[in-house]
């Protein structure tokens, strides 16, 4: 059965989703990343020492070195506040886009939820992370961070652009009577827009020879299960409370016309 619930409910619902997903985005982030964070760091230390002891024995002085404005204890403990917090903006955005969606489509509530929630991972997460994909600390150059910043930002627009032409392609060719056509164009149509948005992007690798490159993968894949964690779960849980929503409507019908 499509949406048909008004924007209010709809917002409670991904707002509720949302929160859910966050949570428990926080607790793989806790479990698979803090361990590789906390190696990095290590790493990013000892380098540090390493260099102030070279400093010093050419006569140089660095002086007291700057406390942190969070301790890693205070990131610990704002970890579930953080990814809860971006849990529910992501619902908020989730609900608009499937308030918007369903008047482009026959889809059920449920399934329409999930298919916003696979083309949210693809446009946001996979597509800027397989062309630059998150780093640990003691990782990059301190004085690129805006450039890297602002070619991330450039990968997540080509990743909307490139999920959005696949939603378009497959529109195009809903009515076509071949399913393998139906399939194909919304794939060709994401793949070559990414390849062309690969393509033009300038790469980036600062990763020095001496980081170890397990870690570095680890915590790679940490983060990319975290995203993955936070879309699958938002999208289930939206597709949940919208099943529920609908057998409560449909109980409450049948006792009024009882």
């Amino acid at each position: 059965m499509p949406l048909v619930d008004n924007f209010t409910k709809l917002l409670i619902r991904g707002l509720l989703a949302g929160l859910i997903a966050g949570i428990l985005a926080g607790g793989v982030a806790f479990v698979l990343g803090e361990p590789h964070v906390n190696a990095a760091i290590a790493i990013e230390e000892a380098n540090s020492a390493t260099g102030e002891a070279a400093g010093e024995a050419a006569g140089h002085s660095h002086g007291d070195e700057e406390e942190p404005l969070v301790s890693r204890d205070g990131q610990r403990a704002g970890l579930f506040l953080a990814t809860a917090l971006a849990g529910l903006a992501l619902g908020a955005i989730f609900s608009v886009v499937a308030n918007y969606a369903r008047r482009l489509t026959g889809m059920s509530g449920p399934l329409l939820a999930i298919t916003i929630a696979v083309g949210g991972w693809l446009a946001i997460e996979a597509v800027p992370f397989f062309k630059y994909p998150a780093n640990p600390p003691a990782v990059g150059d301190p004085d690129t961070i805006n450039q890297r910043t602002l070619l991330w930002l450039a990968a997540v627009i080509l990743g909307l652009l490139s999920v959005t032409a696949a939603a378009a392609a497959a529109k195009a060719v809903s009515g076509h009577e071949f399913l393998s056509v139906r399939i194909a164009a919304p794939v060709a149509a994401f793949l070559v827009i990414v390849a062309i948005g690969y393509v033009s992007l300038p790469g980036i690798n600062e990763v020095g020879e001496e980081f170890p490159a397990t870690l570095l993968w680890e915590f790679r894949l940490s983060s990319l299960a975290t995203q993955a964690t936070l879309w699958l779960v938002l999208g289930l849980a939206f597709a949940f409370l919208t099943e529920r929503a609908t057998k409560n409507a449909d109980v409450a019908k049948k006792y009024a016309l009882r």
